[in-house]
């Protein structure tokens, strides 16, 4: 919908009436196949629907048995639920009828709204006027409605397989692509994972997934909530419930496509080219504690073994195979993935070696080769000694599964072993998805808890997820003062200004002066030692080198002046009529190790904290990470020692160590900046020169932007 979006800050009203009606009405009843008002009507009796169903239809006074009035002025006075089955010419007098009848809610199939242009868009907008004022909620338009499996109502025109899962804890999915939320809907009730409700939010014109996210949360029948969102209307709203969910123990796993539009056009400075849209949201919803999936299978998995597993992992994985190819392969994926298989050995793993026959070694993953043919239950004494290990927070069981005579006697040997109900998630997957599996020994699995998924690969992947979720949300939020004497909106702050707002709050940098003569800036040169740099200063200049705007390796008085002539004649040609502020005369820092520390206040999201490998190359190199501003000294230096590039940090090839606890202090420093100035957009610190340890890290260029 791009920019017709309709922005929504405030939650909506109650949507008990929608979520939980007592009575609905169909306005465009129908008993012709395939009608959409049919296909409602057909789902809410097949569901056993217990309340009043109201019909409307101007040419019928009946269908199937059921009065059916002509107007919705006829309809009685407060239904809980509408559904409007109806082509978009209609919605908006139906709408402002559903009010005057003071109907508690209504759903909206029909598209052409905001997504099919202006006229759309301003009929939209008076849906949400006029629901706003008659306190009622709307679902859509463009939407596919919804289904509460619990009370087995259902007000969509999809016909679903039938949900007869049942269990404590259930999923619920609130989808803005209605197929998509019908996909993943069939796709769990397939796996018989029990769900509470699948909501279609549409164009959300009056109701969003974030109202809809914040009724799960309070609601006692979701355990897990499985989301997929093209776009966040209300990020703060999103961020707040997430983090009421982390604290009452519930699990979101989202689906956001976008990632490879890394946002709106690359802003000036190398932070904002490196920290699009979806990079920055993906940040603060994993740190909200957000599991974010990059596939809409990856999210049907990390949803089951969220839903089936009631403690998820937040340590390693020991995996149990039956080949010494495989357990490489394995290997292989979990490095790429970033999923932690602790080394086991025999040495340190004396009841994984009592389950063993001697022949076969003790390690993770660990290939019990064929043995366990001949021995079925060396699956429940390996499985019994990962549960007791405390470097293993999660056991993947991958079964060969060639007929159904051999599958069937693992499978047998590992729900034997789980009877007891496992104390740490158990995960059961194929090696030869396709291969000899009874339907019932998968069901045998799900009855205890144990996820079973196709193929190894696919529960690598999702474990990789879940695992390397954000655990904690230790933000210290840390707020001072805000930057005083800052330009207004969408301006830069020279460089010589921005690094005496900075130097104040513990940011160092090389010793300079700001000279507005020659012989200013030679005296300054002497007082500073040589070598020395020029650098031209003005706020539209932010991008001083491509201008010809810094002069470097200055070594004497002379030489100053040279300079400072062929600074101005640079920028003379590159720059017509700029008036410069002044010349930054600044001592030359040693070399050291270049890093990139910038900061940016998406004013959607909030702010961020980047770090990584920088210079001249930072683009190219792409070796940086997102932090959530306010993290903790610790949390940031794991951070710096999890790119790529860290080892040049850690003495490699006999350098020295440098100094990453300064780096952190910068970190953490810029992090209290953006979070005290709101009106700050970016700062962007390149390079920032680190040091052998004790040594410190200094900022060489500083560009604050508004």
């Amino acid at each position: 919908m791009g920019d017709l979006v309709i922005e929504r800050e405030t939650a909506v009203r109650s949507l008990g009436r929608l979520l939980r009606p007592r009575s609905v009405a169909i306005v465009g009843a129908s008993d012709k196949p395939g009608a959409l008002g049919a296909s409602v009507l057909a789902n809410l009796e097949r569901q056993g629907f217990k309340g009043a169903i109201h019909l409307v239809n101007p040419k019928r006074s009946e269908i199937g048995g059921r009065a059916c009035v002509a107007l919705v002025d006829d309809l009685p006075e407060g239904v809980d639920a509408a559904v409007l089955a109806i082509p978009r010419v209609g919605v908006l007098d139906a709408i402002r009828g559903l009010a005057r009848r003071k109907v508690g809610a209504a759903v909206v199939f029909a598209a052409g709204f905001a997504e099919d242009g202006p006229q759309g868009l301003a009929d939209q907008q008076e849906i949400a006027r006029i629901a706003d004022a008659a306190g009622m909620v709307v679902e859509g338009p463009n939407c596919l409605g919804l289904v509460n499996f619990i009370d087995r109502v259902s007000l969509t025109f999809i016909e679903m397989p039938e949900a007869r899962a049942e269990g404590p804890r259930r999923v619920g999915i609130v989808s803005q692509s209605g197929a998509m939320a019908a996909v993943l809907a069939t796709t769990m009730i397939a796996r018989d994972v029990p769900l509470s409700c699948y909501i279609s939010t549409g164009n959300e014109a009056a109701s969003g997934v974030e109202d809809y996210l914040s009724h799960l949360v309070d609601s006692p029948d979701t355990a897990v909530i499985a989301l997929i969102v093209e776009h966040f209307r209300a990020p703060q709203r999103f961020l707040a419930a997430a983090r009421a969910a982390r604290k009452a123990g519930k699990q979101i796993v989202l689906l956001h496509p976008g990632r490879s539009a890394a946002g709106a056009a690359s802003a000036a400075t190398h932070t904002g080219a490196m920290a699009g849209d979806h990079a920055v949201m993906r940040v603060h919803v994993e740190h909200a504690g957000v599991i974010l999936a990059e596939s809409l299978e990856e999210l049907g998995d990390v949803v089951e073994i969220a839903t089936r597993c009631a403690a998820l992992p937040e340590s390693g994985t020991g995996v149990i195979a039956e080949s010494g190819a495989f357990k490489a392969m394995m290997l292989d994926l979990a490095d790429e993935i970033g999923l932690p298989l602790p080394p086991l050995g025999d040495a340190d793993s004396p009841a994984l070696r009592a389950a063993l026959p001697d022949f076969v070694p003790v390690s993770n993953p660990l290939d019990v080769t064929a043995q366990g043919l001949v021995d079925p239950g060396m699956y429940g004494r390996t499985i019994a000694a990962l549960m007791e290990d405390a470097r293993i927070g999660a056991i993947l069981v991958a079964l060969i599964q060639t007929d159904i005579g051999t599958s069937r006697i693992k499978f047998d040997a590992v729900a034997s072993a789980l009877k007891a109900r496992a104390t740490k998630p158990v995960i059961v997957a194929g090696v030869d998805e396709g291969g000899g599996v009874r339907l019932e020994d998968i069901a045998r699995l799900r009855a205890l808890g144990v996820p079973y998924l196709p193929t190894a690969e696919r529960a690598v992947r999702a474990l990789a997820r879940i695992v390397g979720r954000a655990v904690h949300d230790d933000a210290a939020r840390a707020v001072g003062a805000p930057l005083e004497g800052l330009p207004g909106a969408r301006s830069n702050v020279p460089e010589y200004r921005a690094k005496e707002l900075l130097g104040a709050r513990g940011i160092a940098f090389p010793d300079h002066v700001l000279a507005t003569t020659k012989e200013a800036a030679q005296a300054a040169a002497e007082r500073l030692g040589y070598p020395v740099v020029l650098k031209a200063q003005a706020a539209a200049l932010p991008h001083k080198s491509d201008a010809g705007g810094v002069i470097v390796e200055l070594a004497d008085t002379a030489a100053v002046a040279a300079g400072w002539d062929r600074l101005h004649t640079n920028i003379a040609g590159a720059r017509p009529g700029l008036t410069l502020d002044g010349v930054l005369v600044e001592a030359m820092a040693a070399r050291g190790v270049e890093l990139i520390v910038g900061a940016r206040n998406d004013p959607a999201w909030g702010p961020v904290i980047l770090v990584g490998f920088g210079g001249v190359a930072a683009e190219l190199l792409h070796d940086v990470r997102l932090l959530p501003a306010g993290l903790t000294h610790d949390r940031i230096v794991t951070a710096i020692r999890g790119l790529r590039m860290a080892p040049l940090l850690d003495g490699f090839r006999g350098a020295p160590r440098m100094d990453v606890d300064a780096v952190a202090r910068i970190v953490v420093a810029m992090g209290e900046v953006v979070l005290s100035s709101p009106a700050v957009s970016e700062i962007d610190l390149n390079p920032v020169l680190v040091y052998p340890e004790g040594e410190g890290a200094i900022a060489l260029d500083a560009l604050i932007s508004t």
